[in-house]
């Protein structure tokens, strides 16, 4: 029975995924942009050809000859002029021999222009993703699988539902509610199974989450961050959809969906921690059951507060570099709107992982007690 409303579940969830068009690229005269894939036959260097910038530096121009992959025009060799600028965050360096991406702009079906546009990256990513499918798998076996169904699932709803309604103007924060609570009954369902320790964990994530996103709401509203401290969000001023987005939404929506994870983990140890306990010993208590809990939780909290600090941390590293670099008074530091933004994601999510230790033990002890 179980599996049947498991599968019922991925079937309404999957049925009811908006299609959605994806616009494509346009060249100027109106025809599609096509990306494929090419290698490098041949690079010869235009010496005659190297100029300066504005900003001094130098631009050096290679004659390169590439034999195209994928596609619609698979098996044509075409020459291009390549450049390379200097400044490494434009410059893609390659060699004979390397694979890449090229975008080839059409003229009524024919090829007119082809440029470099970024290396392959995707063959090496599926190798990554495999290796990491083999491991969970693997060492997980039955639970790992488990797991990754899980993964898919959060992705799918990610990807076709979350971020589809968000270009549609549907308000991020009612969205990533939606499907928080969505990942976190499907997730703990499927690892934990449709009995009292899995109810426990889901009251405790739900009451977690609920705390961070209220307190990424109510701190947000009261420093006032505007969601556009990324380079991202800015760019979101300008998509062709036009949407106005709530960017301080969106930002506090992406509290709700990072806190998730560790939340959830932190909801499900403290859950099985107390059933396990009230299964080798029957006679405890509510209140021993849920300083049990409790104590198991107190462990735990150090670690997972530890990871989502550190996974932020990470995050805003570049951002840190530069504060650093160049030495800005911290008064005006901490009154910066982006790491007003970064404190305010570290800090929700941290405060909503630890209040889902006393929800999780109180739910868990009072259900095992039932």
């Amino acid at each position: 029975m179980k599996r049947i409303a498991l599968l019922t579940l991925i079937i309404m969830i999957l049925t009811a995924l908006p299609a959605v068009a994806q616009p494509s690229e346009l060249d100027d005269e109106g025809e599609p942009t096509q990306f494929a894939k090419a290698r490098i036959v041949s690079m010869v260097e235009v010496i005659e050809e190297k100029s300066y910038d504005e900003l001094g530096y130098q631009i050096r121009a290679f004659d390169t000859e590439l034999l195209i992959l994928t596609g619609s025009f698979r098996g044509r060799t075409v020459q291009v002029k390549h450049f390379l600028t200097g400044t490494p965050a434009y410059d893609i360096v390659v060699s004979p021999g390397d694979r890449i991406l090229v975008g080839i702009e059409t003229a009524a079906g024919e090829l007119a222009e082809v440029v470099i546009a970024d290396y392959e990256r995707d063959r090496y990513l599926y190798a990554l993703g495999g290796l990491f499918v083999l491991i969970l798998v693997g060492l997980g076996g039955k639970q790992g699988l488990k797991a990754l169904l899980s993964l898919v699932l959060i992705g799918v709803l990610i990807l076709y539902v979350f971020i589809p309604l968000l270009l549609r103007g549907y308000s991020p924060l009612m969205l990533a509610v939606l499907i928080a609570a969505i990942a976190t009954v499907f997730t703990i369902t499927l690892v934990g199974g449709l009995n009292r320790k899995g109810a426990a964990a889901i009251i405790g994530t739900v009451g977690g989450v609920f705390v961070a996103g209220t307190l990424a709401v109510v701190a947000g509203n009261a420093i006032r961050v505007s969601g556009l401290a990324e380079q991202e969000s800015q760019m979101l001023l300008f998509i062709p959809q036009g949407i106005g987005f709530n960017f301080p939404g969106l930002l506090m929506s992406g509290i709700i969906i990072g806190a998730l994870g560790a939340v959830m983990d932190t909801g499900m140890s403290i859950s099985s921690a107390i059933a396990e306990v009230k299964r080798h010993n029957p006679s405890l208590t509510y209140t021993d059951l849920f300083w049990a809990g409790m104590n198991v939780g107190r462990d735990v909290m150090g670690t997972m507060a530890n990871t989502l600090i550190l996974a932020y941390t990470g995050g805003a590293l570049s951002l840190l570099l530069l504060v650093r670099a160049y030495e800005i008074e911290y008064i005006r530091l901490i009154n910066m709107d982006a790491i007003a933004s970064e404190v305010l994601r570290a800090l929700a999510g941290s405060v909503g992982l630890v209040a889902a230790i006393p929800i999780t033990a109180l739910a868990a002890a009072w259900l095992a007690k039932e």
